[in-house]
C-alpha cells in the first residue's frame, strides 16, 4: 500500500490559479493533506491544510446520513459546512498574512 502512495504524488494537480496568477488558492494543499494522511502524518497534514479533518466529519456524516438518515441530519451538515467554510477561509488568510 505504501509503494502506491508513494507514486500518487507524480499524479497530482496542479494549482492553476498559483501557476496563472501567482498565488495560492483556498484549496492549496489538499491533495497533499490527503496524501500526508495516507502516509499517517496526520500532524504535518493538518499543518498543510487544517480544514482536511473537518472535510472528512463533513463527507463521512453526508455519507453516513445517506444511508442512515439522522432526524437532524440536515442541520448537522449545516453545521460542518459552516464550520468548513470558516476553516477554509480563517486558514487563507493566515496564510496569506504569514507568507
Amino acid at each position: 500500500m505504501l509503494f502506491l502512495i508513494k507514486g500518487i504524488e507524480d499524479y497530482m494537480l496542479p494549482c492553476l490559479n498559483k501557476k496563472f496568477f501567482g498565488f495560492e488558492c483556498m484549496g492549496c494543499g489538499l491533495q497533499r493533506s490527503i496524501v500526508l494522511i495516507l502516509k499517517g502524518e496526520f500532524v504535518a497534514a493538518f499543518f498543510m491544510y487544517p480544514a482536511v479533518y473537518t472535510l472528512i466529519a463533513l463527507f463521512g456524516f453526508i455519507a453516513i446520513n445517506t444511508f442512515k438518515g439522522f432526524k437532524n441530519g440536515t442541520k448537522i451538515i449545516t453545521i460542518l459546512a459552516i464550520l468548513n467554510v470558516i476553516t477554509i477561509i480563517v486558514s487563507y488568510l493566515i496564510k496569506l498574512y504569514f507568507k
